[in-house]
């Protein structure tokens, strides 16, 4: 429901403002610079990335810890979304801003904004950059260009890590900044947290066609590649995702599933089989983390109703897994969290209002569990 199939017209998430964002001319200019290959161990890989290397799934990236950086190029291969893919840059842990690249050279644009200090007053920065959309979303990176008398250093992750696990509610479809404005991504930024999100708009849980996914997300989750692989010619295949290159291991699990295993007439039986099936396969990889079960926020109505689905279902399997002795799960009670001025009202998902509002209501259920943001991050940026 409220779901469209994989509109090929979605050219990157943040088309607003390309001409004014597509501006190579802003990083500042350098008169030598040197080359990182795209296997350097200090460039700090997140997300999901296949052997090209390239970018799979909203939300993967990198981030780099650069002495003395001055200005940064982004030298792209073919498997690159083509016109362009949009991407979020962050310097020093400042706002992401959407950047818009394609194939080939990409110098990006490093200027701090007038409440810090510029990057020639600082000895040490930290560049944290993500694909955005939600289909669409491939980099393939090659080389990294840094300028003459640039170091990269090492990147230290932070100890919180989140692993998010969804659907078009998860990955901010929709939203102009795509996942960069989702409750998910927002929330590892509220506890300073690294954060990988495997979100697949349209998606079911069950192992199903649904809205253009071949694949549902009980399957697609244990793969490196996200849905769109079955549309590129170029890479129309699934490979087994390595959980050993999740640096860091999550240290905690979030799931909020089950609008179109809904949509698609999934039973309530038949549903409840698949979650507790993937929350074991789930514990092979992450035995011991603390996982949070979303309940559904449902579908806000303009007459103020909301539309609930498998009520009471999220509940039981909760339940039923503590009776196998899993006592590291958690149910989150979504109910009125999300009303009819929280979404869009074309397609009832959340705006990025709405999204702020999920990310503090959970940021909150979060802090009266137990969990503490990172007071620091473990890179700093460097004056």
């Amino acid at each position: 429901m409220g779901i469209i199939a994989r509109f090929r017209d979605f050219k990157a998430i943040g088309l607003i403002g390309v001409l004014g964002l597509c501006v190579a001319s802003m990083a500042e200019a350098s008169p030598a610079s040197f080359t990182i290959k795209n296997d350097n161990p200090l460039i700090h890989l997140h997300g999901r990335w296949d052997s090209s290397p390239g970018t799979w799934w909203a939300g993967s990236g990198f981030k780099l810890n650069v002495q003395d950086l001055q200005s940064l190029t982004l030298n792209l291969g073919p498997h690159t979304t083509q016109p362009l893919a949009a991407v979020g840059v962050s310097v020093n842990y400042e706002p992401f801003r959407t950047i818009n690249v394609t194939e080939g050279a990409n110098a990006i644009p490093l200027s701090a904004s007038s409440t810090t200090l510029s990057l020639k007053k600082r000895s040490q920065s930290v560049v944290r950059i993500n694909v955005e959309g939600w289909q669409d979303n491939r980099i393939n990176l090659e080389t990294i260009g840094l300028n003459a008398g640039a170091k990269l250093l090492p990147y230290t992750p932070q100890k919180l890590a989140f692993q998010f696990i969804g659907d078009s509610l998860s990955a901010g479809q929709y939203c102009p900044d795509g996942v960069d404005q989702a409750w998910t991504f927002l929330t590892g930024e509220d506890f300073k947290a690294e954060h990988n999100i495997n979100a697949q708009p349209g998606a079911a849980l069950t192992d199903i066609v649904s809205y253009g996914n071949e694949h549902g997300v009980s399957y697609q989750f244990f793969r490196t590649e996200d849905t769109g692989y079955y549309y590129t010619t170029d890479h129309n295949y699934t490979t087994p995702w390595n959980f050993a290159r999740d640096q860091p291991e999550p240290t905690h699990i979030v799931i909020h599933i089950g609008a179109n295993d809904n949509s698609q007439g999934v039973s309530a039986a038949n549903f409840t089989q698949t979650y507790l099936t993937f929350i074991k396969n789930i514990r092979v990889h992450y035995p011991h983390q603390p996982i949070f079960a979303f309940t559904p926020w449902g579908w806000p109505n303009s007459d103020g109703s909301i539309g609930y689905y498998y009520q009471g279902v999220y509940e039981q399997i909760v339940k039923d897994r503590i009776a196998t002795g899993d006592h590291n799960i958690f149910l989150v009670n979504t109910t009125g969290w999300v009303t009819w001025a929280d979404v869009f009202p074309s397609n009832q998902h959340p705006s990025p209002s709405g999204h702020i509002k999920i990310a503090g209501l959970f940021t909150q259920w979060l802090n009266n569990w137990g969990l503490k943001a990172e007071k620091n991050w473990e890179t700093p940026a460097l004056v």
